[in-house]
């Protein structure tokens, strides 16, 4: 009995506490103005099923926070401590249910005692949802001489569950890149060790090979990975690739004002294009595609699969004229029947005549756009912060700078959603030195949503506290099946299965 009552008055007790937080503030002194919140998600459109939108106050001179949270069909949250801290469940329920519609959001922050009320604000939930599971990434320290502790990620996008594929702490020494999916499908899924071991990775239907990372007819290893839309070939290219330092900040022009720029460069003493096929080992090669004159580079295949896109520059004498480095677009056509080229190369898109060079180039999966970045100079766009996100219409062959998605500091690697609807990108705009992921959603039109960071539980936690920089996000439609106790050990033992070159 006494038992009895002592729970009576705890689950009374818990009620009241319920009570009391769920009524939120009293004549809160309101203010004309929006909340400075960190990430910014003001007015952001984001998917359903995403992970909360947890937030913290930029002013840390307040006490405590009450955020509700309504949505336009219906379904309403409310939370109150330290910072914005939703329950994944609930969510999940609020947006599903307000899909196409959207949330609007109450801030209130008290200080000494007396709570203020910030204006209202929006978050849009888009009609068109993630076919994905989440992402995957490789997270690094952004060091030049070491690789430090590094590897390749993959994080649930309804959740803030992040998973490790692959770290260089399986074997010492080892740089993890350069990683593909099939059409974000990882049951077709390659990357490219770097190192003492190095190899090139394919694991198909949960079965791995480790390719010889070099050919002797080929300049490099096989990076830059691209498939094939029907999972028969793989693209890549085969790169020579230098870095130097500049003794002091090279400046850059953006929007016609020199920036900070930055202390390294990478430039390529030789690079070309092939494709491999993994059921015949064989690396399928054309003279357009290896020219001693030009550095062709970074190809990708059409949707249908009959065009090979890939980015071309004259062959310059580095590192002494590394700002001549300028890439514009080209592409030849491919015969997946067949396993050839055909026998002459278009330009698409000519960076050069406007003083610009371009790289990472992107087809969507519906053939619509193909998303590209412009910088003043080389490729490796993530040390430049010119460097900005450019669109280009396959149909009607007009480009146009990404005004509403781009930054002052450097906007760069990105790739799609198989839906065509989503893009993930990296970008410094947070402090101008590491490189977040940033998503965002385009509609009818061809706009571009404004890009909201990849949510954390504790945001400002979690981001002050990490030093490490993301680079090549991409989509994933499941959870990436791969045994990476046994990679290492396959990696250390230098077993590596031939090429042969078509």
């Amino acid at each position: 009995m006494k038992r009895m009552r002592i729970w009576f008055w705890c689950l009374c007790l818990s009620a009241c506490v319920f009570i009391s937080c769920a009524s939120g503030p009293e004549n809160p002194v309101m203010l004309g103005q929006l909340p400075r919140i960190y990430p910014d998600y003001v007015g952001v459109t984001i998917p359903v099923g995403i992970a909360p939108l947890n937030f913290n106050l930029v002013d840390s001179t307040f006490s405590r926070m009450d955020v509700v949270v309504r949505g336009s069909k219906g379904g309403e949250l409310h939370v109150q401590g330290g910072y914005a801290d939703f329950d994944v469940d609930d969510w999940h329920q609020l947006t599903h249910q307000n899909k196409g519609g959207h949330l609007t959001v109450t801030v209130c922050a008290e200080k000494d005692g007396q709570w203020q009320q910030y204006k209202d604000f929006r978050i849009s939930v888009s009609p068109y949802a993630f076919d994905e599971w989440g992402l995957t990434y490789r997270r690094i320290a952004p060091g030049y001489e070491t690789y430090s502790h590094m590897g390749l990620y993959q994080r649930d996008l309804s959740t803030f569950d992040e998973y490790a594929i692959i770290e260089n702490t399986q074997v010492p020494g080892m740089c993890v890149n350069c990683h593909s999916s099939h059409q974000t499908d990882p049951h077709k899924f390659v990357f490219h060790v770097r190192g003492d071991h190095g190899a090139t990775m394919f694991q198909i239907d949960g079965q791995r090979e480790w390719l010889k990372a070099k050919n002797d007819l080929l300049g490099g290893s096989m990076v830059y990975p691209y498939w094939h839309p029907t999972g028969q070939y793989c693209a890549f290219s085969t790169n020579q690739t230098r870095q130097g330092f500049h003794i002091t900040h090279y400046p850059s022009i953006r929007h016609g004002e020199q920036d900070g720029g930055g202390r390294i460069e990478v430039f390529d003493l030789s690079s070309d294009v092939f494709v491999y096929n993994p059921s015949t080992h064989e690396i399928l090669t054309d003279s357009l595609l290896q020219t001693k004159d030009w550095s062709e580079n970074s190809p990708v295949f059409s949707p249908d699969g009959k065009t090979l896109y890939y980015m071309t520059c004259r062959q310059q004498s580095y590192p002494e004229h590394f700002q001549d480095e300028k890439y514009n677009l080209c592409k030849i056509a491919f015969d997946p029947a067949t396993g050839t080229f055909g026998e002459k190369v278009d330009t698409i898109f000519d960076a050069v005549k406007m003083g610009k060079s371009l790289t990472w180039p992107r087809p969507s999966y519906d053939g619509r756009y193909l998303l590209f970045t412009l910088l003043d100079y080389g490729y490796f766009s993530i040390w430049h912060n010119e460097s900005d996100q450019w669109l280009l219409d396959l149909q009607s062959g007009k480009a146009r700078p990404l005004t509403e998605i781009n930054s002052r500091q450097a906007d760069s690697y990105h790739n799609w959603s198989v839906n065509s609807r989503w893009i993930v990108f990296t970008s410094r705009r947070d402090d101008g030195y590491y490189s977040r992921l940033y998503l965002s959603c385009i509609d009818d039109q061809g706009r571009f949503s404004k890009p909201f960071m990849l949510p954390q539980r504790n945001p400002w936690e979690y981001y002050s506290e990490s030093i490490y920089s993301y680079n090549t996000p991409d989509f994933t439609k499941s959870k990436v099946d791969f045994d990476a106790y046994s990679a290492g050990r396959e990696i250390s033992s230098d077993k590596r299965v031939e090429t042969k070159v078509k």
